[in-house]
């Protein structure tokens, strides 16, 4: 059977390429050239175009009046929306092409928003969803919503039904007490004294605090649109308070996520070993207070998501 007798072009789109995928579906105006590798059970549509040297993979749907240039690569189940756009030269001149094209890859099942603009050599994280109209000038973290222009974190794709709003923040279920939260996680309210000089508020190791505070670090002075964070620990234990200001703890487990707002220095976080963490939406006054388990040590971190969802043993489908 040949390659053209195993997916379906309209009579209108024109395809060079002889890698194409069985199932894939290519639409009236469509071009494909010599080069170009595109995988199974795609949908591509209306006047598209993709350069030799571009890598779609299976499942993907790219609608239309899209490019896709020589360096550009798209894993499984991505979605790309109307008119989104792909670069891939960083100092662009006419008839001057680069030694090498920046490669731009859009990770598993990530879907990028209609009119969107991706800067040449950006990585989308697996599940992630770009805002439509978005401009993308850094590397977006899996499963984070991003908008705006430049494009920055305003939340992350909730894991249990893949909605793009993310959970709202939780309260403590009363004072003085804990909340427990996803993978052993906990909210605490802790103590607060107050009288005509002002407020006080403390904690104590074996009584308040989880565990034998080691070490202490502060994190503060963070631009709005940074977040911190984005690893897990082998081993240690964290007590995050925000003593000034206000950010958002994302936690997340391989399977489930929540969101939590710090906003009074009498509210501590505990996170536990393994637990995914990040921190955004800090105000500009945000100073976080984070009590540790343990003293540095590099090799107790856990800086890429898909090695963590390995170590946890969890099947990881972001698009199911």
């Amino acid at each position: 059977m040949s390659s053209a007798a195993r997916f379906f072009m309209h009579p209108e789109g024109r395809v060079e390429s002889s890698d194409i995928g069985p199932g894939t579906r290519v639409w009236a105006f469509a071009h494909i050239l010599e080069g170009a590798r595109i995988g199974a059970d795609c949908n591509i549509c209306d006047h598209t175009f993709i350069e030799g040297g571009a890598v779609v993979g299976d499942r993907v749907t790219i609608k239309c009046g899209v490019q896709l240039w020589n360096g550009v690569t798209l894993e499984d189940d991505v979605f790309v929306g109307p008119n989104a756009t792909f670069t891939n030269d960083p100092l662009p001149r006419s008839r001057r092409a680069p030694a090498e094209y920046a490669r731009t890859l859009v990770k598993r099942g990530a879907s990028i928003g209609a009119n969107a603009t991706l800067l040449p050599g950006i990585t989308v994280g697996a599940g992630a969803m770009v805002g439509a109209g978005a401009v993308v000038t850094r590397d977006v973290p899996p499963r984070a919503i991003v908008v705006g222009n430049p494009a920055a974190v305003s939340g992350f794709v909730n894991d249990v039904n893949e909605g793009i709003e993310p959970r709202e923040p939780r309260a403590p279920a009363a004072s003085w007490g804990k909340t427990p939260l996803i993978a052993g996680a906990g909210l605490y309210e802790l103590p607060r004294v107050t009288d005509g000089r002002g407020h006080l508020s403390f904690a104590e190791t074996n009584h308040s605090l989880p565990f034998p505070v080691v070490r202490y670090f502060l994190v503060f002075g963070v631009p709005s649109r940074e977040i911190r964070g984005e690893h897990a620990h082998r081993t240690l234990d964290q007590f995050l308070v925000c003593v000034h200001g206000n950010c958002s703890v994302r936690l997340f487990d391989g399977d489930a996520s929540e969101e939590i707002l710090l906003n009074r220095p009498d509210l501590g976080l505990h996170v536990p070993p393994l637990v995914w963490t990040t921190e955004y939406k800090y105000s500009p006054d945000a100073v976080l207070l984070v009590l540790a388990s343990d003293v540095y040590r590099e090799e107790d971190y856990i800086r890429e998501v898909d090695e963590y969802l390995a170590l946890k043993g969890e099947v990881h489908d972001p698009v199911s």
